[in-house]
Order: C-alpha cells, then sequence, then structure tokens
C-alpha cells in the first residue's frame, strides 16, 4: 500500500477532476506493477497497473488507494471492477471507499459476489488525507479551499510605509507554490495585484511548472487592466490564457468528478 500512495502522490494535481489512485499487483510477495491514474480520458489506476502485469495478474493481490469504480451514468471510461474481475485477482486491498454517488459501495460489493476477497482500512489516514480536496468535493458538490495568509508577530501586514515583503520566510512561501502546483485554481483580490503585481504562478523551488492553476482575480470594481503580470500566460503553461470578466456573477463549482 506504501507504494501504491507513493504512486498517487506522484500524479497529484494532474488528474482533476479524477481523483489521483495508485494501484500496485503483488504476486507470491513481489510487486509486478504499479499504476497510477493518468489525466482524464487515460486510465485509471488499477487498469494501468493490470495492463501492466498481464498475465502475471490472475491469482495476485491488487492494492489501491481507492475503492475501483463501477459503472454509473456518464462514466467516461471502463470501471476498473469489472478489469479487475476479468484480470482474475484473487484479492483486492483498498484503503478508502469511494464517496462518489455513483460509485460508494457499489465497486466492493461488485468484487465480493464475484468471489474475490476484499480488505479494506489498509492506509486510510494516509489516503484520506491525499485525497481530501477530491472527498470534500464528492460529498458536498462544493470545492476544497486553501486560506493562504500571513502576519507579522505584531499582528501587522504591513510597515508605516506599506512595506510587506517579506513577512512569510522562503520555507513558507515554497509551501505556497507546492500547493499551487497541485489545485485547480488560486485566487486573490484586486488590492494584492494593484500593489505587488504577483504572477500567480506555481514555482516550486523556483522552477515553473508545465501545469498551471487557473488564476482568479476578484476586482468588482474593473480595477485591473489585462496587461498586469497576474494575467500574463506563463512561459511553459499549457492552460488557457486566461480571460477577463467584467459583469458581476456568481461562481460555480465545477461539474462533479467523473472517474
Amino acid at each position: 500500500m506504501a507504494e501504491a500512495i507513493a504512486a498517487a502522490r506522484r500524479v497529484r494535481g494532474t488528474t482533476s477532476p479524477n481523483p489521483g489512485v495508485g494501484a500496485v499487483v503483488v504476486r507470491d510477495g513481489t510487486v509486478v506493477a504499479v499504476g497510477a491514474t493518468a489525466p482524464p480520458g487515460g486510465p485509471h489506476a488499477e487498469a494501468a497497473a493490470l495492463a501492466a502485469a498481464g498475465e502475471a495478474a490472475r491469482g495476485a493481490t491488487v492494492y489501491t488507494t481507492l475503492e475501483p469504480c463501477f459503472p454509473f451514468e456518464g462514466k467516461r471510461t471502463p470501471p476498473c471492477s469489472h478489469a479487475l474481475i476479468e484480470a482474475g485477482v484473487r484479492r483486492v486491498v483498498i484503503a478508502i471507499e469511494d464517496p462518489h454517488e455513483g460509485v460508494r459501495g457499489n465497486g466492493t460489493a461488485l468484487l465480493r459476489a464475484a468471489g474475490i476477497e476484499v480488505e479494506l482500512g489498509d492506509g486510510a489516514a494516509e489516503v484520506t488525507a491525499l485525497l481530501r480536496p477530491y472527498l470534500k468535493h464528492a460529498r458536498t458538490g462544493l470545492p476544497y479551499v486553501i486560506a493562504k495568509f500571513a502576519a507579522s508577530l505584531d499582528g501587522r501586514t504591513a510597515t508605516r510605509t506599506g512595506d510587506s515583503k517579506w513577512i512569510t520566510g522562503a520555507a513558507a512561501r515554497d509551501l505556497g507554490h507546492q500547493q499551487r502546483a497541485w489545485v485547480d485554481a488560486v485566487m486573490t483580490g484586486s488590492g494584492t495585484v494593484v500593489a505587488d503585481d504577483p504572477a500567480l504562478t506555481a514555482r516550486p523551488g523556483g522552477i515553473e511548472q508545465a501545469r498551471q492553476p487557473v488564476r482568479i482575480v476578484l476586482d468588482a470594481r474593473g480595477r485591473i487592466a489585462p496587461a498586469r503580470p497576474s494575467f500574463a500566460p506563463p512561459a511553459t503553461s499549457s492552460s488557457p490564457p486566461p480571460r477577463t470578466h467584467r459583469r458581476r456573477g456568481s461562481a460555480k463549482s465545477p461539474a462533479r468528478g467523473r472517474r
């Protein structure tokens, strides 16, 4: 399970709206294949691991960080519960149940009905922490939000002259960039953009990432010009260029993740 969790961690931030899952196929005490969720439209972790294992999957044990998916309306990829049955695995060890309304408990029940031994709970704490954004959205339909703020020891956010660079230390700033590298979007207010001209890009370790979060600036008074650095496309980004909206409106939650 530790190897499955490591595989899931390596694809964190690349699989949205699907959860990043890791799977490992073990035969006679030896790991024969490892898989992880591909970007949307690609294979899920269990399917990838089974494909890599081939015939070695028959009679094997599969460790997976999330309950294998089950057929439901609108699903885009073949269900992993079916793939595990067809591969002839003997046992499946699952870290946590998938709260998605189309899967919840169904994948596990299907495996057991097919005569496959199922164990639930190994690595549950680590996987719950890793998948907390997906788990919240699957249960509530709401996004998982991280609030980032800082203040000096005397409760201030700037000096008398308005200077505020830097309140946080290098380690805290890099942690912020690590989080930007796996979230779907980063949001700030127009006051921050006017004062600091932030790029709002993900640069952990000072390296601009190929995948960048969508940048959102709250600007009710239309103070921000499109020429600001906050709107400039990152040099290595594969994301579409930012768009500006002048009218007021309410933000909608993304569609419920389809595994």
